[in-house]
Parts: structure tokens; sequence; C-alpha cells
């Protein structure tokens, strides 16, 4: 899930570098970042850390399992 928090903190850092004649136009751009940013993020399919972290300790259980499901064929192909 996309945290919008983080699209705010890089759009509020865009708005600041801007230079100074354009503080007329900041809401503006701040509503079009947003958006832009919003967008490319979500066609990223980007995960979050912990989702992240969920999917790699349940990868790293059916690893540890795989090993022992092999360990286990191999001594009963070797009888």
């Amino acid at each position: 899930m996309l945290d919008l928090g983080k699209i705010d903190e890089l759009v509020k850092k865009l708005t600041e570098a801007l230079p100074p004649g354009a503080a007329q136009l900041q809401e503006d751009l701040e509503v079009q970042f947003r958006a832009i940013l919003k967008k490319a993020f979500e066609r990223m399919e980007l995960v979050t850390r912990e989702e992240f972290d969920i999917q790699k300790a349940v990868l790293e259980r059916a690893q540890v399992k795989l090993a022992a499901l092999e360990r286990q064929l191999q001594e009963l192909e070797s009888r």
C-alpha cells in the first residue's frame, strides 16, 4: 500500500525547491506534483517495507521446508 505521507514529503521538498518567483504557483504545483507522484508510484506497484519483510519471511520458511524435503527424498532414494 502506498504511503501518502511520503508523497506529501516529496511534494513539500519539490515546492520548497522552487524559485521565489514561483511562490504564487506553489499551491497549484503542489496539487499537480501530488497527482503525478501518486500515479507514478501506483504504476510501480510498490510495497511497504512491512509487506516486503513478511513475504521475505514466508520465502525463507519455504526454503527451509524445501531443503528438509530434499534431504528426506535423498534418504529415501538411497535406501
